[in-house]
C-alpha cells in the first residue's frame, strides 16, 4: 500500500494521541482493578490562616482528622494555608520551620490515611515559592508545585513547571490562584489525562467586588472546556473587608458549580466524584487539529519537566 508523507505523519499523531488517552485510562483502571467508575470523596476547606504556622498547622490537622473519619479521600486548603498569605515584600516563616511542618502533615497522612493538597511556602537555596504541597493517603509528597504566574508576590519567584500527577488513583493537577488566568496550565494537564483540577487560592477582597464573578466563571471554563472536575479551596473574607472572599466551590466536569460556600465563613464543601474510565477524552482532539503541533510542544514541556525540583 502506498502512503505519502502526510499520512505517515498524520498515522504517528493519532498514534500519539491514543497513547496519551490510554495513560490517563490505565492509570484509573488500575486504582479499581476494573471499569466501573472510580469513586472519590472530597473537601474544600475554607480555611482562616494567620501568620503563626504552629496555630495553623494545628488547626490543619483538626480538620484533616475530621475529615478522615467522614471518609474523605483528598482535602484542599488554600493558598499559603499554612503560612498565611501576604504581599509583603518578605516572607518570615523559617526553613526549617516550613521543612518541620510539612513532615508533621505527611504523618498525619498517613496515619489518618487522608490525602491532602495544601497552600504552603518553600524555601531553598535563598529563593521562596508560593506552592502547593500534595501529600497522598500513604504519607508520600507526590508533588511540589510552585505557583507560575504570580501575582505581586514580591518574596516569590515562579515556578518551573506544570504539575501532573496521580492522587489516589486519579490522574490530576494543581493550580495556585492566579495561574487560573492561564488556560493552557489546565489543558495541558488535561491532554496528559489529568481529570481533577486542584485548585487553591487567596483571591482579591470584597473591596474588589468586579473580580467576583470573573474569578467564578475562570474556573466553570477551566471545567466544561477540559472535562474536569474542579476541588478548589479560597480563603474567607474577614469582617473588616480584608483578606479573601471565600466562595470556595467544587465545579462539575460540565461547568456547573456543585457546592460553593459562604463569604465569611469557615466551611467545608464534601463532595463524592464519579470518575469512570470509559469516558472519553474529547480534548485530545486538538493534537491532531491545525494547532496541533503547538499543543504537542507544549505537553512535550511538561511532561519532561514535571517531577524538576523547585530550587
Amino acid at each position: 500500500m502506498f502512503f505519502t508523507v502526510n499520512m505517515m505523519a498524520k498515522r504517528l499523531r493519532i498514534h500519539s494521541v491514543l497513547k496519551l488517552i490510554c495513560v490517563g485510562m490505565l492509570t484509573i483502571l488500575s486504582a479499581k482493578g476494573q471499569t466501573d467508575p472510580v469513586i472519590l470523596k472530597v473537601a474544600a476547606v475554607q480555611f482562616r490562616s494567620s501568620y503563626d504556622i504552629s496555630d495553623n498547622l494545628k488547626r490543619i490537622t483538626a480538620v484533616l482528622d475530621r475529615l478522615a473519619a467522614d471518609n474523605v479521600r483528598v482535602a484542599v486548603f488554600p493558598e499559603c494555608a499554612l503560612t498565611g498569605y501576604t504581599l509583603a515584600p518578605s516572607m518570615p516563616t523559617p526553613e526549617t520551620a516550613l521543612a518541620a511542618a510539612e513532615k508533621d502533615l505527611q504523618r498525619t497522612c498517613s496515619e489518618r490515611k487522608i490525602a491532602a493538597v495544601v497552600g504552603t511556602v518553600y524555601k531553598a537555596n535563598g529563593h521562596a515559592w508560593d506552592a502547593a504541597d500534595v501529600i497522598n493517603s500513604r504519607g508520600e509528597l507526590v508533588e511540589r508545585y510552585g505557583k507560575m504566574h504570580l501575582a505581586g508576590e514580591g518574596w516569590a519567584v515562579p515556578g518551573n513547571h506544570i504539575a501532573y500527577f496521580d492522587l489516589e488513583g486519579i490522574p490530576s493537577t494543581v493550580i495556585i490562584c492566579h495561574d487560573e488566568r492561564y488556560p493552557e496550565m489546565v489543558r495541558l494537564a488535561a491532554l496528559a489525562g489529568a481529570r481533577i483540577v486542584y485548585y487553591v487560592s487567596a483571591e482579591s477582597s470584597l473591596k474588589e467586588e468586579s473580580k467576583l464573578a470573573p474569578y467564578r466563571a475562570q474556573m466553570m471554563a477551566r471545567a466544561v472546556e477540559n472535562s474536569v472536575y474542579v476541588v478548589a479551596a479560597n480563603d474567607p473574607a474577614n469582617y473588616d473587608l480584608t483578606g479573601s472572599h471565600g466562595q470556595s466551590r467544587i465545579i462539575g466536569k460540565d461547568g456547573n458549580i456543585l457546592q460553593e460556600a459562604s463569604i465569611f465563613g469557615e466551611d467545608i464543601l464534601i463532595s463524592t466524584l464519579k470518575l469512570s474510565s470509559s469516558e472519553p477524552n474529547w480534548t485530545s482532539e486538538v493534537l491532531v487539529g491545525p494547532m496541533g503541533a503547538w499543543w504537542r510542544s507544549g505537553l512535550d514541556w511538561m511532561m519532561q519537566k514535571r517531577h524538576e525540583p523547585l530550587q
